[in-house]
């Protein structure tokens, strides 16, 4: 495969990965990693190696503080992981039903709908599910920023590569 080829596979594979941090029914780190592996695999200089590494303990980084982050507020909360879950379900459920729009409004219905079960008390469900909010989308801000960091370094590895 012509190294320009490999350039643009893997520019893609990672746009697409960061993307699907942003929205969760594509597979996000995964696939900027395949990007990654791509340059690694067919770029001729070991820098693509070089490239593959640290882009890849970004999204590592990323990928376990987005869990650790979440996790541990949650947790605080003392909220339960099933809500989240079922919200998450609802979610991909709505993207279906309501195009565009439906993914949020199905988590966020959803995790309410769930927190209203378990609490019985609708102002202390909005309040859970309010913080539940806040740390699912502070975990996916860690891990978009991660995932970016990593999708400059390819960057800048193709850059070097063609005008180094």
């Amino acid at each position: 495969m012509p190294v320009e080829v490999a350039a643009a596979i893997a520019i893609v594979l990672t746009a697409v990965g960061v993307c699907g941090i942003i929205l969760p029914v594509l597979p996000g780190s995964l696939t900027a990693l395949a990007g990654l592996l791509v340059w690694a695999i067919f770029s001729p200089a070991p820098g693509g190696w070089i490239v593959f590494g640290i882009g890849a303990a970004f999204l590592a980084a990323g990928a376990s503080a987005q869990y650790l982050i979440t996790g541990r507020r949650l947790r605080q909360r003392q909220i339960p992981n099933r809500s989240v879950v079922v919200g998450l379900i609802c979610g991909v459920v709505g993207l279906f039903v309501i195009p565009f729009l439906g993914l949020a409004i199905g988590f966020v219905g959803g995790l309410l709908a769930m927190e209203w079960a378990r609490v019985r008390n609708l102002r202390q469900a909005l309040s859970t599910s309010w913080e539940a909010l806040k740390s699912v989308g502070l975990g996916m801000l860690v891990e978009l920023g991660c995932a970016l960091a990593a999708a400059t370094t390819l960057l800048v590895g193709v850059l070097v590569h063609f005008f180094a």
